[in-house]
């Protein structure tokens, strides 16, 4: 293939991924963006066996041709197994392994060609910008790779790790290892030949990774996901440099930008700075505030699937606001089914959706639309926050820290400034809990309490359907 046609079709690819950004921004169209993705993967797959002869054998001999069929099959094998298997809750996970995996190619490729180079006997001054983009390609890949597997150990919940984990002088720990990455950094980019110090420079920054994640509660997993997810874009288009490969720059470049500003999204719709979820430590127990006793103490107000069915008697717009607990229960289904129970009687019905209410971003709109929810009826806190005095019934299901009123009311709390839904204004609450457990920043929350609010105290799913068969039923 002339270089005329390669460059034909990583231009084509490159505008396809462009689309298909654009096209996955919005619910509607994000299926179309994704088919648009595929096929620009496509593209620049087979373009890149015509551009590098060994991917066809015509170097390496039919054997070499063999083991690349194998590691695509493979690999395209466990990806398939993976999509058809994990379930809606574990999307979040699959996420974070994703973005790990992507990090470790992009050093191992980096780390191949440094090898091979230096195999071929090339001249240090033949590198070039290869050497820096190799380096950085280790140090972001290590750190995106391990990072993200403490990422999802955390979202997974194992025990070991679902509490933010912290240890004496950890910023400095953590600092220290940054300056050793540097020097290291330095030591390949001054002596190529050292093949053997990018390797260590790999272990550094796999270190460092798992000690920036660790430290880092689980509420602020929505912005932790898309920052890694940016670092698996940076390290893809390093590599790029690296093999001198324009659509790796261009689909990096496109990755790690959009995961900075999704980052940006989140970080915003939490009231934080980026620096303070890498640093601040949000998401461990609260040191301060008022006990749950204090805050729960004889007014909590529970209630039964017949009493709250005959709210919807008189109602005339029903809010449902979905969160974690809602996937966990994997009751997308049959809050669906209790939505179209309740519009065959007139009533309007709307879901309230917060930017980093999941694991992470757009996990509620996913899981919604599972469940073929209308996209329209999906309003996002800013459109529907408004509406919440005129609203009769709010169905909170499984969120905590996403309508904990102390973010208006206490500047003192964890979640102090943190925009929410205001649910709390709704003429009456109903939040569907299996406890009084606090969420992921360690602190009560008043809305349980609160004169308006009655809980329902019940496994998601099944508290939903015992609802549907006693609206029926009256």
């Amino acid at each position: 293939m002339s270089s005329a046609w390669l460059n034909l079709a990583y231009l084509t690819a490159s505008m396809l991924f462009i689309m298909a950004f654009k096209l996955m921004a919005r619910p509607r169209t994000a299926v179309q963006g994704n088919l648009y993705g595929a096929i620009g993967m496509a593209i620049a797959i087979v373009a890149a066996f015509y551009e590098y002869p060994v991917l066809l054998g015509r170097e390496a001999g039919v054997g070499g041709t063999v083991r690349i069929l194998l590691a695509l099959l493979l690999g395209g094998g466990i990806g398939g197994v993976l999509a058809i298997r994990a379930p809606m809750t574990s999307m979040p996970q699959m996420v974070a392994l994703l973005n790990g995996f992507g990090g470790a190619a992009s050093l191992l490729v980096a780390g191949a060609e440094l090898q091979a180079a230096l195999k071929h006997g090339a001249h240090p001054e033949a590198y070039g910008q290869m050497i820096l983009a190799t380096a950085a390609t280790g140090v972001i890949g290590a750190i995106t790779f391990w990072g993200s597997l403490a990422a999802f150990a955390k979202l997974q919940e194992y025990e070991q790790f679902k509490k933010p984990w912290s240890f004496p002088a950890q910023h400095v720990i953590n600092a220290g290892l940054a300056v050793v990455v540097l020097l290291l950094t330095w030591w390949v980019a001054a002596v190529p030949s050292a093949w053997y110090v990018y390797w260590l420079l790999v272990i550094v920054a796999s270190a460092l990774g798992v000690l920036l994640t660790m430290p880092i509660g689980g509420a602020d997993m929505p912005v932790v996901i898309c920052l890694l997810n940016s670092y698996s874009g940076i390290a893809a288009a390093a590599s790029g440099f690296v093999i001198d490969n324009n659509v790796l720059v261009i689909a990096g470049s496109l990755v790690g930008a959009s995961g900075i500003i999704l980052c940006q999204i989140m970080c915003k719709a939490m009231n934080r700075s980026l620096t303070n979820v890498l640093f601040g430590g949000f998401g461990g127990t609260a040191t301060s505030g008022p006990s749950a006793d204090d805050v729960y103490g004889g007014k909590v107000k529970s209630a039964g699937p017949e009493e709250i069915a005959m709210l919807f008697d008189t109602a005339r717009r029903v809010v449902i606001v979905p969160g974690y607990g809602l996937a966990v229960a994997q009751a997308q289904h049959s809050v669906r089914d209790l939505a179209n129970l309740l519009q065959s009687k007139g009533i309007e019905v709307l879901y309230a959706i917060h930017p980093v209410a999941g694991r992470m971003p757009g996990h509620m709109n996913v899981l919604l639309a599972e469940a073929n929810v209308p996209y329209d009826l999906m309003r996002e806190m800013d459109d529907i926050n408004p509406m919440f005095p005129e609203t009769d019934v709010a169905i909170v299901l499984g969120a905590n820290d996403v309508v904990n009123p102390m973010a208006r009311t206490d500047p003192k709390s964890p979640i102090a400034g943190m925009p929410i839904l205001n649910v709390d204004q709704a003429r009456t609450v109903v939040v569907v809990k299996r406890s009084l457990s606090p969420g992921f920043a360690g602190i009560p929350n008043p809305l349980f309490a609160a004169d308006n609010t009655l809980m329902y105290f019940a496994d998601g799913k099944k508290a939903v359907l015992d609802l549907v068969a006693a609206i029926k039923a009256g």
